[in-house]
């Protein structure tokens, strides 16, 4: 499913002095993303073949490169919240492509995202660089991908969920799906799987749609993706790290499920743009 809005997104065209900003940002940008692949890529040749599945070294290399890139965007990131450090997984609300560097910097973990994804150019790639989860939201592969999850899980991977489907316009928090949550209650699981919801709040640039940095329905990457680039002066993104839920707690998967949405909308709400 894909979400749209009644409301078109504001089109603003680039003007020439966009050009120099656009220029530099999306250059260092290049250089930080795919200079930092290829020392992941690298790191992992060595990493493999003696943690195997588990990554202890290069998550910190992802996280390093989206802290970057924030920088060099001029995007401002608050914390609120402890970062899981226990065993389990992270579900958030989905707003935006920026979503993927703001958590990213925040805390080292790896993304579920829909198999379309791994085809998408260059999008596709960097996340296979970086393990995501590729999931077909279909139950007939839903027992297939439950044994992928308990396999990444028992690794010791934090993987990170947006229950919600699909992106919105960054103003609200769409209904959580819980069928992905089925996977927590497996009994190789149950007993020490901790889940922490996540608001994601994006405050739009001064004089910009509070829309400014959602991305959703048909709107293209590129063009969405060099408005932000050319900003001048930028917004900042909220990241509220709720209190982890522990899955033994919870008698079945819809319970958790609502119980996680009630906390990211909570934290959505405090933090207002």
């Amino acid at each position: 499913m894909t979400w749209y809005s009644q409301t078109p997104p504001p089109d603003r065209p680039l003007r020439g002095s966009d050009w120099p900003r656009l220029f530099w940002r999306g250059a260092l940008l290049v250089v930080l993303v795919f200079g930092g692949l290829v020392v992941k890529q690298v790191l992992r040749l060595a990493e493999r073949p003696v943690f195997g599945l588990r990554r202890p070294v290069t998550p910190y290399v992802t996280q390093a490169v989206c802290r970057a890139a924030l920088a060099v965007l001029g995007l401002r990131l608050r914390i609120t919240g402890q970062p899981l450090q226990a065993r389990g997984a992270l579900v958030a609300n989905h707003a935006s492509w920026l979503d993927i560097f703001a958590l990213n910097a925040a805390t080292r973990m790896f993304f579920v995202a829909k198999a379309d994804i791994a085809r998408w150019p260059g999008i596709g790639w960097l996340a296979r660089a970086t393990g995501t989860v590729f999931i077909r939201r279909d139950r007939r592969d839903a027992a297939r991908q439950k044994l992928l999850f308990e396999a990444r899980l028992r690794a010791g991977h934090k993987l990170l969920f947006f229950p919600e489907g699909t992106s919105s316009d960054g103003g609200q928090v769409l209904p959580f799906k819980s069928t992905l949550f089925e996977a927590f209650f497996a009994p190789e699981l149950r007993d020490f799987m901790n889940i922490q919801p996540v608001s994601i709040r994006y405050h739009a640039p001064q004089g910009q749609d509070a829309r400014f940095y959602g991305w959703w329905g048909d709107m293209e990457f590129a063009s969405h993706f060099l408005r932000v680039l050319a900003q001048p002066r930028q917004g900042r993104i909220d990241l509220v790290f709720h209190t982890p839920l522990r899955v033994a707690e919870w008698p079945e998967r819809k319970a958790l499920a609502l119980a996680c949405e009630t906390a990211v909308r909570a934290g959505f709400a405090a933090t207002p743009a």
